[in-house]
């Protein structure tokens, strides 16, 4: 589907790719390795390229990074949504809140059906990059582990995949209200803040149990307590 899809992009009328590229849209795709479907798509200002790779990475990589448990969570969740997920990558939202999923299709190319999409039912949401960045998803759990790295070889790796944690979390939240509409909130945030912390948790007990603690200095007070 990635291929069609990136096919079709490219073969639209030249003025309307033309006109996309002025305006500075862009589109990064992204698939989860062990899955068919869904299809990611983030859309994105290409000053924010490197943003959208990093959502990108979050779902070729640390989804399957994570335990199976994580993934049990979202099997069905999966399964049963979008074949094809528009995640509109922003910088901040007014409202504040950190994502939202859209009723409405907003992504032009998106918006109708196409034989590209074999069929794919198309959903459709918006990430605020910067406010997930500020964001403490479990403040105990992320203040506890923040203070246990010095700066290190590993202190930048680590929240670059905090960070990319919390942008998957954000992304399972609002695919799990658009599959399940009628969820309440606190069973959805609930979901994917636990899917959160076993993800970290999982990094951190592999970095702690593959790193020499006298050699690699970012992990040098695990363990004091």
């Amino acid at each position: 589907m990635a291929v069609a899809v990136e096919s079709y992009l490219a073969a639209r009328p030249r003025w309307i790719r033309w006109h996309e590229w002025l305006r500075g849209r862009r589109y990064t795709l992204a698939s989860f390795p062990d899955r068919s479907r869904p299809l990611v798509i983030v859309a994105h200002s290409f000053r924010d390229a490197a943003r959208g790779r990093q959502i990108a990475l979050a779902v070729e990589q640390d989804w399957m990074a994570a335990p199976a448990r994580c993934h049990e969570a979202y099997e069905e969740i999966l399964r049963r949504g979008p074949g094809i997920i528009i995640i509109q990558l922003r910088r901040k939202n007014i409202c504040g809140c950190l994502g939202h999923r859209h009723l409405v299709m907003k992504e032009a190319p998106f918006a109708e059906p196409h034989d590209a999409f074999g069929g794919a039912q198309v959903g459709e949401m918006d990430i605020a990059y910067e406010r997930v960045e500020g964001w403490l998803a479990s403040p105990l759990m992320d203040t506890a582990l923040d203070t246990q790295f010095m700066a290190g070889s590993r202190l930048q790796e680590f929240h670059a995949r905090q960070l990319r944690l919390r942008l998957l979390s954000v992304l399972l939240h609002e695919t799990h209200h658009m599959v399940f509409s009628q969820e309440q909130e606190d069973t959805v945030r609930e979901r994917s803040l636990g899917f959160y912390r076993d993800a970290l948790a999982n990094y951190v007990e592999n970095a702690r149990a593959t790193l020499s603690l006298t050699i690699d200095r970012s992990f040098s007070r695990f363990g004091r307590d």
